[in-house]
């Protein structure tokens, strides 16, 4: 027997302490049959009988711990792949000419003076990987469903343009225009995939490393929802994502795992290409990627296979029954790994083989060159369908394949495995040359040396293309596409807007609650209800949504397995595989790729979604800022609402909490149309044009777009809608709200959002107490008044001799006596964005700075953002103009002391929603 001192005395995941042994006799037999093993057999025969006991445990359901990490092997045994269906050197000759196609298309895009650069080796390294998933995988959309979704590793793009000119998809002359999009335009290739830019080709943008993995899972699960709410068949579909083993350190990439393996999502597959390199170098010189990223899939409760070593390994694997063969790949790190791929067959036989005599005999049969082409498991099309079919077998967890492969591989001497192959994309003649007779692609040397190398195609009635044609066709047609097969929704009327329009009577609630209530009426539209797909990140209560808790319910998968504690309530928590709300627990992340997944599902699935996301405004285009920039790549539609919005208005939260810049940073985003509504009826508007804007058309006049509202938990009365309200100045960005009734002197307050009461405030004192007749102006759009009059002045620039257009809100203020005060509950960059355009002297107030605690009416006496400071403001300005004496200025001071901030109302307090 092993003595105690061999035996490691801590059971990871083990045998709990606490359960008593109720025959140990029959314990003893086992623990002396593995001694036993061991010492006549030794540790590798007995570790092998122990791995094959967990197996067979697991066969039998028997609840054993999982395994961490695997040898460094292939998870699929030889004698388990599958036969191969394809016709393997066709494959070859089809991959070989997408190769040279993908390199020499970024070579010529380096050409003098264009030099717009690309990316050659992450391709080289995944080309089978793909060519695989294309001949015999991807589902396409012929049959009017959605297909596979894919999403490709954008530095791979030249290779899925490549391959799409042997199928006469793109031209030679597209190839040519790669990121050259404007120059050569209508031909411009973009340099990744991008939707926008693409939108017949590309469906998932991808190359904002780590967004890719995390869009692919909530796509899995939007995909799952569609099917179990009746809203789209997508049993076919599979999503494929394709990500780099270097891209896995962002923590988007592993940061959702557990929600696809918790809802047990087998219709989803990663693809990572462990090709060992990142941008710069090895991802794990001192370690081995593959292992580390097995053992955290696998704790997440994914299904693992990793895809090592090519047939060529097979042989010596199977002679290898001491297990110093598989010791050695074990032990060996990545970075010496990736030296072995750039280094003779002479040096991997002395430096891998050459120090165990048993390692050195398994190889005394092969020569150096056969020994140098012991090759990576990716790069091996039979050992690659094996995967891909595992893969798609499986069931009850998502999967994920780790593939090896070299960067930059058949890309010659100069490039593989290199450090620097990331950034090298100009061929020497000679590269080419080389690359060439790898190859066996049939070019002269002649068209290698003079200008620019030609790209290869094989001919359109050869067999290599006929063979890729019928292989898409018996998949259902080309990918990627991408098609809007949607067709327009049929909206409420204005009846579902009534209620928002009556205004709150008597009753004070926040702008969020007045959102909330318009909601509820369009979710009980026949036509377009059951569309609203409802996110949240855990705090349906704090907007006051828990009212769709027993109607819409939550989504999952599971249902309700447990009797909820609030049960008997009215509002109680209510789950069901069939809900329509989505809880994605305190994941803003996973909430954006959900909106993101839903708001596309127009052209995903031809199924329109209407996302509505409702979350803390700090923690929306501040914290997943790039995944609202990804939603508008991919041309995605819904209602983005920044709640608890404004700086002052989430009384006693904090820094982190105070959110005066989101609508700064909205407009940044092209495709982002935001608002800052301060009534109901506004927000009744902007939403009933929203829906048409975005889904009341057809494909061609539907805008892709989405709208940003950023509302309040500060409870105010609203008013009823005005008689004859200027629905068109509500819409592009202002309109008058409410004009001057009292005094002598003409001036304007523009304010936005929370700030109008505070507007209307100001105008009441300047009235009572100055003589100053200021109208309030609603701002419920100073991006939009901004973006138009960019429009203008573009216009106006390019067309000089044609009459000279005038921005809107020049002229929706044009007629206005007196200077303007702007006011919101932003910085003062937010209202500032128009100053240029406004016709007359004009200053604006903000909340610049950090966020603090405090009451509402301190922080805004704080900032100088209150009625009283507005009031300040205007007679500044008028005494400017000379219109009051600047000795005012100081009465008003102290007359309201300004100075103190503790003299100021505190304001309403609570109001979450």
């Amino acid at each position: 027997m092993a003595s105690g001192s061999d035996r490691n005395p801590i059971i990871i995941g083990g045998l709990p302490s606490q359960v008593p042994d109720f025959d140990p006799e029959e314990t003893q037999e086992w623990l002396d049959s593995l001694d036993a093993a061991v010492d006549e057999r030794g540790r590798e025969r007995a570790r092998y009988l122990m791995l094959r006991l967990i197996e067979r445990a697991r066969e039998k359901r028997v609840a054993v711990p999982e395994m961490r990490s695997t040898d460094y092997v292939n998870t699929i045994a030889t004698k388990d792949e599958p036969f191969f269906p394809g016709d393997e050197e066709i494959e070859r000759k089809v991959l070989n000419a997408t190769r040279w196609n993908a390199a020499v298309m970024v070579s010529r895009a380096q050409r003098p003076g264009i030099g717009v650069g690309g990316h050659i080796a992450t391709f080289a390294s995944s080309a089978s990987l793909y060519d695989v998933g294309f001949n015999h995988f991807f589902r396409g959309k012929d049959d009017g469903r959605g297909g596979d979704q894919i999403f490709f590793q954008g530095h791979a793009s030249p290779g899925i343009y490549a391959r799409a000119y042997l199928l006469d998809r793109l031209s030679e002359a597209q190839l040519d225009a790669f990121r050259q999009e404007k120059s050569k335009a209508p031909n411009g290739l973009s340099s990744y995939p991008h939707p926008r830019l693409m939108p017949d080709f590309w469906e998932f943008p991808t190359v904002s490393m780590g967004l890719g993995p995390l869009g692919a899972i909530y796509q899995a699960r939007m995909n799952r929802y569609m099917e179990a709410r009746g809203i789209a068949d997508t049993s076919d579909s599979h999503v494929w994502a394709y990500l780099g083993d270097g891209e896995m350190d962002e923590p988007e990439s592993l940061g959702q795992l557990s929600i696809a393996a918790r809802e047990g999502l087998d219709n989803l597959t990663f693809v990572v290409n462990c090709n060992l390199q990142r941008l710069d170098g090895p991802v794990r010189g001192n370690g081995k990627v593959i292992q580390e990223l097995e053992s955290q899939f696998r704790g997440a409760g994914w299904n693992v296979i990793k895809l090592v070593w090519d047939r060529s390994w097979d042989p010596l694997l199977a002679q290898d029954r001491t297990g110093i063969l598989v010791n050695k790949l074990n032990t060996t790190p990545d970075g010496q790994f990736q030296t072995y791929a750039t280094e003779t067959g002479a040096y991997i036989r002395e430096h891998f083989f050459g120090d165990d005599p048993r390692l050195r005999d398994m190889v005394k049969d092969m020569t150096d060159q056969q020994i140098l082409h012991l090759g990576r498991g990716g790069h091996d099309h039979k050992k690659v369908y094996a995967a891909y079919a595992a893969a798609k077998a499986h069931k009850g967890q998502p999967t994920v394949i780790l593939a090896q492969t070299v960067k930059g591989w058949t890309l010659g001497p100069n490039f593989e495995g290199r450090n620097a192959t990331h950034q090298m994309k100009k061929l020497t003649a000679e590269d080419l040359k080389r690359f060439r007779d790898r190859l066996h692609i049939p070019i002269a040397d002649k068209d290698l040396e003079d200008g620019n190398p030609p790209y290869y195609h094989p001919g359109r009635d050869s067999e290599e293309i006929q063979y890729m044609h019928d292989r898409r066709k018996g998949l259902g047609g080309y990918v990627p596409t991408r098609v809007v097969r949607a067709k327009p929704l049929a909206l409420p009327d204005d009846k579902a807007y009534a209620t928002a329009k009556k205004g709150s009577g008597q009753q004070s609630i926040a702008t969020t609650m007045a959102f909330v209530r318009i909601l509820k009426e369009l979710m009980r539209d026949k036509e377009i209800g059951k569309r609203f797909v409802l996110i949240a990140p855990d705090e349906y209560r704090t907007f006051g949504m828990d009212a769709f808790f027993p109607s819409a319910k939550i989504y999952n998968p599971l249902g309700q397995q447990y009797e909820s504690v609030d049960r008997d309530l009215l509002l109680a928590y209510k789950e069901s595989p069939t809900g329509q709300m989505l809880h994605d627990g305190i994941s803003e992340a996973g909430c954006t790729a959900s909106l993101i997944a839903a708001g596309s599902a127009y052209a995903t699935h031809g199924e329109p979604l209407i996302p509505v996301y409702v979350f803390y405004s700090m923690f929306g285009f501040q914290r997943t800022g790039d995944q609202f920039w990804q939603m508008a790549d991919q041309l995605a539609r819904g209602f983005v609402l920044g709640a608890t919005a404004g700086r002052t208005t989430l009384t006693g939260e904090g820094l982190q909490h105070a959110d005066g810049h989101s609508q700064l940073l909205a407009s940044t985003n092209p495709g982002c149309v935001a608002y800052d509504p301060a009534f109901g009826f506004e927000i009744a508007h902007i939403v009933k044009d929203g829906l048409r804007r975005m889904y009341g058309g057809t494909p061609e006049e539907n805008e892709d777009v989405f709208y940003y509202l950023t509302v309040y938990n500060e409870p105010i009365q609203h008013p009823a809608e005005p008689a004859d309200v200027d629905v068109e100045g509500i819409l592009k960005g202002v309109y008058r709200y409410r004009s001057g009734e009292k005094g002598a002197i003409p001036a304007q307050i523009m304010a936005s959002g929370v700030a109008v009461p505070w507007a209307v405030e100001a105008q009441r004192i300047l009235a009572d107490e100055w003589n100053v007749k200021a109208d309030v102006w609603s701002a419920t759009s100073w991006n939009e008044l901004r973006r138009e009059a960019v429009d203008v002045e573009r216009y106006n620039l390019l067309h000089p001799e044609e009459e000279q257009r005038v921005p809107y809100v020049t002229r929706k203020l044009s007629g206005a006596q007196g200077p303007f005060v702007a006011v919101s509950d932003w910085m003062r960059s937010v209202p500032d964005q128009i100053s240029r355009w406004v016709p007359g002297a004009y200053q604006s107030l903000g909340a610049d700075g950090f966020g603090f605690a405090d009451t509402r009416g301190a922080a805004r006496r704080f900032f100088h953002i209150d009625a009283q400071s507005i009031v300040l403001a205007v007679l500044t300005e008028l005494a400017k103009e000379g219109r009051i004496d600047r000795s005012a200025l100081k009465t008003a001071v102290d007359r309201y002391d300004l100075l103190d901030v503790a003299a100021a109302d505190p304001g309403a307090a609570g109001g979450d929603a």
